[in-house]
């Protein structure tokens, strides 16, 4: 506690999401955008504070800033008739295969231009920020020509310059067969072998690459030509997986190391052997679950049991997880696939960052992290998975800014 502090938060209660656990009447030090220190206060010595501004943190709760590592929130238009669709019988599927689904969001996002992709999106990151998020992983994959996904990247890397919080880019060329390609797979997967991928990389628009590894999309095959190209162009992988079959996707990723396999309901035992094998996260979306109406639950016991680390994310999407609150997510997680509260705090800090690559800067409360944290007015962590709707959080850090929420 001797070097100087920018910051020092005093009397806070503090789930560091890492082995320290949790540490009662504790301060945290702010130096440089970076956590100095964490842990508790010197005894009654009479030694001044070293910090140029000391801040009481009223015994509020502390939380690492929440990491939400799937989503896909530049899009245009929305899919409300879809909902009334599956309220009256129609299944994901169906409405996918009579040109519903993602191909709807693609002639909406194809038709916008960036502008209002870009404003749209805002609107939807702003509900996400007051939510407790300060980093956020954001997908490509509703434009699907080589203009369109350009588009939506540089959207989302706009979205990090225009807002506190870290943006993470994804791209998802290889999402579903565009329009002009439905008979022409092989065509469409050199598209984004050949041209897609080398281009966007080279302007430095993407940060990982995913796909859809599913029998409505692309098979594992498919999927590891575009992980190869990725691979050569020395970019990590994710994988949309084992969402309404088992296609044999996680065991895809883990094979080439994916940072994640996503979804997962249909996930058997041996996937989730050679996940823990290769250290790919898990990442769980309660919301598309619950909005897709799905009966078949992840594999969460065998998950525990192999150690395979378990993130939980939005999703958010236009379609199969219209949602704006990753704290509903970590009560979803806990009530519909039978998560502990840690397993869901640990969900939304720490394993989402590790599903990023970025555990090693962010997702827990330790010195040498970015001290990116919030702030919760509450009485023990495990309201913030108990609590569903209303606005428990009270302050956000990112970067060891405050960041004013009202006026975000």
């Amino acid at each position: 506690m001797s070097q100087q502090h920018d910051t020092l938060w005093t009397n806070v209660n503090v789930y560091t999401a890492s082995g320290a656990g949790i540490i009662e009447n504790a301060a945290i030090g702010v130096r440089d955008g970076t956590i100095a220190w964490v842990g508790p206060l010197p005894g009654d010595s009479g030694k001044p504070i070293d910090a140029r501004e000391v801040i009481d943190g009223r015994s509020r709760w502390v939380l690492p800033g929440l990491v939400d590592c799937h989503t896909h929130l530049v899009f245009a238009g929305q899919r409300a008739g879809e909902f009334e669709a599956r309220l009256a019988g129609s299944s994901y599927e169906e409405i996918s295969r009579a040109g519903g689904g993602i191909a709807s969001t693609v002639r909406s996002t194809r038709d916008a231009s960036e502008e209002t992709l870009f404003q749209d999106a805002a609107g939807r990151l702003r509900q996400l920020l007051r939510d407790g998020v300060t980093t956020i992983e954001i997908k490509s994959g509703y434009g699907l020509t080589i203009e369109s996904e350009e588009k939506m990247l540089k959207v989302a890397r706009r979205l990090g310059e225009a807002f506190p919080v870290r943006v993470v880019t994804t791209f998802l060329g290889a999402h579903t067969l565009p329009p002009e390609y439905a008979d022409d797979r092989k065509g469409y997967l050199r598209l984004i072998c050949d041209d897609m991928l080398p281009a966007l990389a080279g302007q430095g628009l993407i940060d990982a690459v995913d796909g859809f590894c599913e029998r409505i999309a692309f098979t594992p095959e498919e999927m590891g030509r575009v992980f190869d190209v990725a691979r050569s162009l020395g970019l990590p992988v994710k994988l949309h997986a084992e969402q309404l079959s088992d296609s044999g996707g996680a065991a895809l990723a883990a094979r080439y190391g994916a940072l994640s396999a996503d979804h997962l309901e249909y996930l058997s035992e041996d996937g989730v052997r050679r996940m823990a094998e290769s250290g790919t996260v898990a990442v769980l979306l309660p919301g598309a679950f619950y909005t897709l109406r799905d009966t078949q639950r992840p594999p969460v016991g065998l998950l525990r049991k192999q150690g395979v680390p378990m993130a939980v994310s939005t999703d958010a999407n236009p379609g199969s997880s219209p949602t704006l609150s990753l704290r509903l997510m970590a009560n979803m997680a806990c009530q519909l696939f039978s998560l502990t509260v840690d397993e869901a705090l640990h969900g939304v800090t720490i394993n989402a960052a590790k599903a990023l690559g970025l555990d090693a800067e962010i997702g827990s409360i330790e010195i040498g992290k970015r001290a990116d944290f919030v702030l919760l007015d509450v009485d023990e962590p495990a309201e913030f998975a108990y609590w569903l709707g209303g606005n428990i959080v009270s302050e956000l850090v990112s970067g060891g800014t405050r960041l004013d929420l009202a006026a975000l």
